[in-house]
């Protein structure tokens, strides 16, 4: 009598049913590491966007804060200018970046002398689980909820 070489059906979906276990497990922890990547670049952003903003005071005193991210940004950049300041990548300039969208806003006095960032995920619990935000003071806040002003009774950043 001849044996035939080979594995049954049953060996097979039991090693179909353990791949894709194994694959259900990697697959949630590789979008929960994506989500901690994109707020980590979204505070950095935050951060960048501070900084930018002091310096675009301390190079235009006239103005004082800028009022858009474009103002920020620029493409041609020989010489610099209020209008389009190059301190900022143009990616970040165009209110998306990393899973987050970016507005500013609150610039009021004249010169300006306040502003107000706050980044949101584009898609909530899928690109980012926080909302985050910063103002004059340069501390980074973030919240659970939707941000709609930045005020110091948000949490800060530890």
């Amino acid at each position: 009598m001849r044996k035939d070489k080979g594995f049954s059906l049953i060996e097979l979906l039991i090693v179909v049913a353990i791949i894709l276990i194994i694959a259900a497990i990697a697959i949630s922890n590789l979008l929960r590491a994506r989500i901690a990547a994109n707020e980590s670049s979204a505070v950095a952003s935050i951060r960048t966007l501070n900084t930018a903003q002091i310096s675009y005071n301390s190079s235009y005193p006239t103005i004082g804060f800028a009022t858009s991210l474009a103002s920020l940004s620029g493409t041609s950049c020989t010489p610099p200018g209020s209008v389009g300041a190059c301190i900022i990548d143009t990616q970040l300039a165009s209110g998306t970046k990393s899973g987050y969208s970016f507005a500013l806003s609150g610039t009021s006095g004249t010169p300006n002398s306040t502003y107000t960032f706050i980044a949101s995920p584009l898609v909530p619990n899928q690109t980012g689980v926080r909302y985050f935000c910063s103002f004059g003071d340069a501390v980074v806040r973030y919240n659970s909820a939707a941000i709609s002003t930045c005020t110091g009774s948000v949490s800060p950043l530890q």
